[in-house]
């Protein structure tokens, strides 16, 4: 490797992070998700607001937007026993991960406003830390059948993940430990208009549907 394909492997992680995977469905079906429920272009408004089909999309490609380069950063880009200032050590993964993730909170083809991260962090972590990952899964689903809120599980398999990786993380992959952690305050800080809703008991649950009319029905409304 050299440092041209680390600038690629870097600069391809936060764009490709970036594409603003619910916001394109929702143009294919005729709408801005932007402006349905609660306007914001992740996978829980769009499955409230177009369904289940485009739900499992739109998390399949962010998911997907997080683990490809990741993956491609810990098993090419990473040697074992690298010192800091050299390549192939923990900050290429460390970094391609952590882009692709500002990337889809922050996408440049949507003014910098985009998601909340949750299912890109997913992919990310994967890709990093399978075990400690797919317990906070576990998490995620336990604390969304008892609450019925995407956001409540999303956060508590956030704070899960950095917790786990003290159990089954090996000490030499510690610097993923702290990047879990600085991504669950990440989380907390993209929720916060999901936390005071829980708070004052406004929450949407994800079984509340959002009706987004379509293009069609849009040109009809225009005509009655």
């Amino acid at each position: 490797m050299n440092k041209i394909e680390v600038a690629l492997l870097l600069s391809t992680s936060y764009f490709l992070g970036g594409i603003p995977t619910g916001y394109l469905i929702g143009r294919l079906k005729g709408i801005d998700i932007r402006q349905h429920g609660s306007g914001n272009p992740g996978t829980a408004n769009v499955y409230r607001t177009m369904g289940a089909l485009p739900g499992i999309i739109t998390f399949a490609a962010d998911f997907l937007k997080g683990f490809a380069p990741s993956f491609i950063a810990i098993h090419y880009f990473y040697c074992e026993g690298a010192t800091w200032h050299s390549l192939g050590h923990w900050w290429i993964p460390v970094t391609a991960g952590g882009l692709a993730i500002a990337g889809h909170i922050w996408t440049p083809f949507l003014g910098f406003k985009g998601g909340k991260g949750v299912a890109t962090s997913a992919g990310v972590f994967t890709a990093l830390l399978p075990w400690p990952t797919a317990g906070a899964f576990a998490v995620f689903g336990l604390v969304v059948a008892i609450t019925r809120h995407i956001s409540a599980g999303s956060m508590a398999a956030s704070v899960a993940l950095p917790v786990l990786c003290v159990f089954l993380n090996p000490p030499e992959r510690k610097p993923l430990t702290i990047m879990a952690c600085a991504v669950c305050a990440l989380i907390f800080y993209t929720h916060i208009p999901n936390i005071r809703r829980i708070l004052r008991g406004k929450e949407l649950s994800f079984e509340h549907k959002e009706h987004a009319p379509s293009a069609a029905g849009k040109e009809e409304g225009k005509n009655d």
